[in-house]
């Protein structure tokens, strides 16, 4: 038997980009690199993803081969779950993970479902034998009243009265749904069509929001003209018409007679409405014309009106539900700070939404040791305060004594795997310290490592343990151990303080707050918590925060 030839592989066109509200995005692969991170260099600039890097990740394009690459980014870059360290190839249905960004690349754009309407090329009409008429809402509503008084739409005709039943109609408030319909029937009615469908933009898209018949194939050069250009086109006869007589849809579909106008609000064209008379049921006239112009301007208010009702009706529900969950959060953190023998303990998180991701927490033990833990989830708001509220209730079952902290974070990632979404991870780390004797033993998750400042000039930073929790099910920790001495000054904190940005685009950094500590060392925790949090405001010079910012401090008296 005769083998089949080998397909040739196809070629990348589309960077397909998903963030982490699960919005889709994307990019043509045009240019041979294409740079990502929260720089505004990067081509794709991300600034508000906490989990990138200033230049994070590239993309490049050698010997027609794309190369994932990561530039020393704190956290990371993952081609189909695995951490790259190298220049890595990647191709059509690899899975680049960024941040909370997903990259993957594609040979096309995906088909989005069966379409209801179909756009076909057509020649632009013109010469005597054209039969289609033109019209627009600025010559119908014009200023002069001479003009109007001629137009038979005013002078309460059949017309006319469909005009009025159209505002009576739409008077009312009703969904948007029902109100697409409503505008439907209403149209077929007032020029008794045969056919006939709503469109409204969506982006740069158009979509079939309510119809009468099916099979519709419309001209691009009529779609064109009616979004484009805002004008309103009467073709009486189709079959007549030098434009659209070669257009083999069109003579498929019988039509004889159609309408196309905008759905336009002042000088703005949110869709369209069409309707034809197949099988010449009825040609349209002028008046016609004008009819479902008006009336389609009429409808296209309503339905600004109406989404506007809708989205503001969502908004106070979000917002009321918003309040509710950030009291319930802030109920969740610690109500006051513990009363340790020999150690000064304080801590504060400041979200920079309603609720936030950022979790901090304190463990007494019953020997007295004192467990310290910071979490960061990835994403801001209700998402990722829903998933630190589970880490929270995990680490209170998991933790039950201060021994064997590699084992127990090693517990908690598999768990956090296990009920985490894909595009979703959390930076972790926990330290349990002995106040008698100044031991600290620390686990440290991927999360920004802690500053332990020394009382006698500099600072440590507390890092090893593992990767971050929710990527590997079967990723390993393992315990590091340091001791504080008195005068010491351990500080815990989330990325929202050493990456908030000034004006000239600086970090804050973890120099800048190393030096500020220093330089507090005999103020107590409180006062230096507060302290951080008003030289971050200050060091941003009253700019909204970007991420949640949350600090403890711990010193050993």
């Amino acid at each position: 038997m005769a083998s089949s030839p080998q397909s040739t592989p196809a070629i990348p066109k589309e960077l397909l980009i998903r963030d982490l509200e699960g919005k889709v995005t994307y990019l043509p692969l045009d240019r041979d690199r294409i740079l990502l991170g929260r720089s505004s260099a990067c081509q794709l600039c991300y600034p508000d993803d906490a989990g990138l890097s200033r230049q994070h990740m590239a993309l490049s394009k050698v010997n027609g081969q794309w190369m994932a690459e990561d530039l020393g980014s704190k956290n990371g870059t993952l081609v189909n779950d695995r951490r790259i360290e190298a220049a890595t190839p990647v191709g059509i249905g690899d899975r680049i993970v960024a941040g909370h960004l997903e990259l993957e690349l594609s040979s096309s754009l995906p088909m989005s479902g069966v379409q209801k309407v179909e756009f076909v090329e057509a020649p632009e009409s013109s010469g005597p034998g054209s039969s289609t008429l033109v019209a627009s809402l600025d010559e119908l509503l014009g200023t002069q009243s001479g003009e109007m008084e001629k137009t038979s739409i005013m002078r309460g005709n059949p017309q006319m009265q469909a005009l009025i039943r159209a505002g009576r109609e739409l008077a009312g408030h009703r969904p948007l749904n029902e109100l697409f319909e409503v505008i439907m029937d209403l149209s077929m009615e007032a020029v008794l069509a045969g056919r006939g469908v709503l469109m409204t933009l969506e982006g740069t898209e158009l979509k079939a929001r309510a119809a009468r018949g099916a099979g519709f194939k419309i001209s691009n050069t009529v779609r064109d003209r009616v979004i484009n250009q805002k004008s309103s086109l009467l073709v009486r006869d189709a079959q007549m018409d030098h434009g659209l007589k070669a257009q083999m849809s069109i003579v498929q579909q019988q039509v004889r007679s159609m309408i196309a106008v905008p759905l336009q609000t002042n000088d703005r064209v949110i869709g369209l409405i069409y309707v034809d008379s197949p099988d010449m049921i009825r040609e349209f006239s002028r008046e016609d014309l004008g009819l479902l112009t008006v009336m389609a301007n009429v409808a296209a208010i309503r339905i600004e009106h109406a989404r506007l009702n809708e989205i503001e009706l969502v908004e106070r529900a979000m917002s009321k539900e918003l309040e509710q969950a950030a009291h319930i959060q802030m109920g969740l953190l610690p109500a006051a700070s513990p009363q340790t023998p020999g150690m000064d303990i304080a801590g504060s998180t400041a979200p920079c939404r309603t609720v936030g991701g950022d979790y901090y927490d304190y463990l007494e033990f019953p020997d007295g040791r004192i467990g310290m833990l910071v979490g960061d989830v990835a994403g801001k708001g209700m998402p990722a305060s829903l998933l630190m509220s589970s880490l929270q209730a995990r680490v209170k079952v998991l933790f039950e004594d201060g021994d064997r902290l590699a084992e127990k974070i090693t517990r908690l990632n598999k768990a956090t795997t296990a009920h985490t979404p894909d595009n979703r991870f959390i930076t972790f780390f926990m330290t349990v310290a002995d106040p008698a004797t100044g031991e600290l033993v620390f686990t440290n998750a991927g999360h920004n490592p802690p500053l332990l400042v020394r009382a006698k000039g500099g600072f440590e930073l507390l890092a090893g343990g593992g990767m971050i929790l929710g990527i590997l099910p079967m990723a390993q920790y393992e315990e590091v151990r340091t001791r504080m001495e008195p005068g010491d000054t351990l500080v815990l904190f989330s990325d929202g303080v050493t990456e908030a940005v000034n004006p000239a685009d600086e970090d804050f950094g973890e120099q800048r707050l190393a030096d500020l500590v220093a330089s507090l060392r005999d103020r107590s925790a409180q006062e230096i918590v507060q302290t951080i949090h008003a030289e971050v405001a200050r060091f941003t010079q009253g700019a909204p925060p970007a991420d949640d910012i949350t600090v403890v401090v711990a010193r050993r008296l």
